[in-house]
C-alpha cells in the first residue's frame, strides 16, 4: 500500500495466500511421494525415472492452470462480454497477421479489485490456450496502446512461446535432476554422518535436495532470464509489426505504452546491467521504449520479421 499499487484488503489477501499455500503443499506432497518411491526402486536411475512423471505433471499444470487454478484467485470472463469493440479491433490485428484467434480465446481478468498495476499475458496449452487482458490495462491505456499490448501477447501466442517454454523446461528438468542426483551423493559422501542421514532414501535428504535445487536455480538464473528476455523481445517486435498500418504513429503508441507500463508498475527504467543479466525476465523498460521508437524496417525497404 505504501507504493499505492495493491488495493487488496487483508482478508482477501490472506484467503489468496491460504489457497496458494494449500496448492503448493498438495503438489509438494504428491511430488515427494513419487520421488521417494522412485528412489527406493531405482537408487541409481531415480533422476531419469522421476523425470517422466514430473514432466507429465508440469504439462498437466500448464493445461489446467487457466481453467482450474487461476479462477481460484481472480475472476475471468470473455473479453467480448464487456469490450466487444476491443475484440473487433483485435480481430483486425489477427487478420492482419494471417492467423485469426477466435474471440472465445480472449479473456478479461478483473484485476482492479486487487491492484492498480496493468498487465496482459498468454497462458495455457492446446484447448486451454488463451490471451488474458487485465481490466486495469483497458482502463489506464488508450485503445491504440492497449492494442499494442495485446499485439505483444499475440506474439507470444502465435510464436508458440508457451509450447517452446514447456519443451525447454522439460529438457532443463532432465539436466537438473541429474545434477541433483550427483550433488546429493556428493553431499552425503561428505556430511551424511554429521547430518545423521542414512542414505538418499531417508526423508531428511529432501532438505538437502531442496537446498541444492535453490543453488541450481540461482546459478542457472542468467540462462533462464536470458531466454525469457529473448522471447519478450520477439513479442515486442511482433507487436510493433502487427499494429503497423492499423494504428497511426504506431511506434509512438508502442513507446508510450511502455512508458505507461513502467510508471504504473513502478519499474526501474535503467537497472544495472548485471542485475538485468542475472534477474530480468524482460528487457529494461527504457531499452524497450527506445527500440519501439527506432524499429522501422518499412522505411528502410526491409522486410518485417514476422508479419509480412
Amino acid at each position: 500500500m505504501h507504493y499505492e499499487q495493491s488495493i487488496q484488503g487483508w482478508g482477501s489477501w490472506f484467503w489468496d495466500w491460504s489457497k496458494g499455500e494449500f496448492l503448493t503443499t498438495a503438489f509438494g506432497i504428491v511430488l515427494g511421494l513419487i520421488l521417494f518411491t522412485v528412489m527406493r526402486r531405482s537408487p541409481r536411475r531415480w533422476w531419469l525415472y522421476f523425470w517422466f512423471p514430473a514432466v507429465l505433471i508440469l504439462l498437466g499444470l500448464i493445461v489446467i492452470t487457466p481453467v482450474v487454478i487461476d479462477p481460484l484467485f481472480n475472476k475471468f470472463e470473455p473479453l467480448s462480454k464487456e469490450h466487444p469493440h476491443l475484440v473487433a479491433a483485435i480481430e483486425k490485428l489477427t487478420q492482419h497477421a494471417g492467423v485469426p484467434i477466435p474471440p472465445e480465446r480472449m479473456f478479461l481478468m478483473e484485476a482492479s479489485r486487487k491492484t492498480k498495476a496493468i498487465n496482459a499475458y498468454v497462458t495455457g496449452l492446446g484447448a486451454s490456450k488463451r490471451v488474458v487482458i487485465w481490466d486495469t490495462t483497458i482502463q489506464k491505456t488508450s485503445t491504440d496502446e492497449c492494442l499494442f499490448i495485446v499485439g505483444h501477447e499475440l506474439g507470444h501466442y502465435l510464436l508458440g512461446h508457451v509450447r517452446q517454454g514447456f519443451l525447454l523446461g522439460a529438457a532443463g528438468l532432465l539436466v537438473a535432476f541429474y545434477l541433483l542426483f550427483r550433488g546429493l551423493h556428493w553431499a552425503l559422501d561428505r556430511w551424511a554422518g554429521d547430518w545423521r542421514l542414512y542414505g538418499q532414501e531417508d526423508w531428511a535428504s529432501l532438505a538437502v535436495l531442496l537446498l541444492l535445487l535453490q543453488l541450481l536455480l540461482f546459478v542457472s538464473s542468467p540462462v533462464i532470464s536470458g531466454y525469457s528476455r529473448m522471447q519478450e523481445h520477439a513479442a515486442d517486435v511482433y507487436g510493433l509489426e502487427v499494429i503497423h498500418g492499423l494504428v497511426m504513429n504506431s511506434e509512438e503508441v508502442a513507446a508510450h505504452a511502455f512508458q505507461v507500463l513502467g510508471e504504473l508498475d513502478l519499474s526501474d527504467p535503467n537497472p544495472p546491467p548485471f542485475i538485468t543479466f542475472w534477474l530480468y525476465s524482460h528487457p529494461p523498460l527504457a531499452e524497450r521504449l527506445v527500440f519501439a521508437h527506432n524499429y522501422d524496417p518499412w522505411s528502410r525497404g526491409e522486410s518485417p520479421k514476422y508479419v509480412k
